[in-house]
């Protein structure tokens, strides 16, 4: 029994040791609350820059684009760069497109109707919400 414990102990130490190597050191969350195209592409272009960048050192990158506020116009289905998400969305691992829900319900009130949402936006409960918790797990901070 022992010797089990001490099998399992030094097994634990690996995977402990190992584990971070799977999960992508590199985070970065990009903020977007203005209805500019301009912002919007500069977004899409750090985005696409930075993978880019990690992609050439041979290293991971986690990144999340939050829109909210008029900047959620980003991810509706009249969105200006709404060709460059959905290349970017199957170019890019790990690029995660994310739309504040309360931003989307203020616009459905205000409407009277469904807004709908290109396919590749994820909506979250709330954009401010989402960019704290992105920042609590470790997540760069830009707003282009």
């Amino acid at each position: 029994m022992r010797r089990l414990t001490t099998i399992f102990a030094a097994v634990i130490a690996v995977v402990t040791m190992t584990a971070p190597a799977f999960a992508a050191e590199n985070k970065l969350a990009i903020h977007v609350d203005e209805n500019n195209p301009q912002i919007m592409n500069m977004a899409l272009n750090n985005a696409a820059n930075v993978r880019a960048y990690y992609d050439a050192q041979g290293e991971s990158v986690e990144i999340e684009i939050v829109a909210y506020g008029p900047g959620l116009k980003m991810y509706t289905e009249d969105s200006p760069v709404k060709d460059r998400i959905s290349a970017m969305s199957l170019e890019i691992e790990n690029l995660v497109f994310s739309a504040c829900g309360n931003t989307l319900d203020a616009m459905e009130k205000k409407s009277g109707g469904k807004v709908p949402l290109l396919s590749e936006a994820k909506v979250v409960p709330s954009g401010v919400v989402r960019l704290m918790e992105l920042q609590g797990q470790g997540y760069a901070y830009v707003r282009p």
